[in-house]
This record gives C-alpha cells, structure tokens and sequence, in this order.
C-alpha cells in the first residue's frame, strides 16, 4: 500500500493564512490526514475490472451497427440495381 505524506504543519498555516483559526485548520487537517491513510490507490487491474462492461457494451453496439448498415446496403441495393 503506497502511503502519502504531507507536512501537516505547513498545510495549517497555509488554512490560517486564508481566514481559518487554528481549531478549523487543525480540524481539517486531521479529516485529510484520515482521508488519506485509509484510502487505497486505483491499479490497473481495479480499471480493466471496471472497464469490462463498457467493454462488453461497445462489442455489442459494434454487431449492431454492422446489422443495421447491411440491411441498409440491401434495401439500397433492392431499389436500385
């Protein structure tokens, strides 16, 4: 698991020096420290996972638009030739 870090203490400075008091900046702070330590980085194994439907779905508009342009090409060719 890949853990980031930041200096907690710059970042409340930088909160207090756009109107935030001390409790607010420390506050937020530590919601974004316990943000950060329990989330998991995405793989790219968890996007195939995710990308399989829509995978799936564009396979199955290809057939379909591949139908639909050869009942299209056979009507044309019916009326025409």
């Amino acid at each position: 698991m890949t853990t980031l870090t930041f200096d907690t203490h710059k970042f409340i400075r930088k909160l207090q020096d756009v109107g935030f008091n001390e409790k607010q900046a420390e506050g937020r702070t530590d919601a974004l420290r316990t943000a950060l330590d329990e989330s998991e980085p995405i793989t790219c194994k968890d996007l195939q996972i995710e990308l399989a439907p829509i995978r799936a779905d564009l396979l199955l508009l290809k057939w379909m638009i591949g139908v639909l342009l050869a009942v299209a090409l056979a009507n044309f060719a019916k009326q025409f030739l």
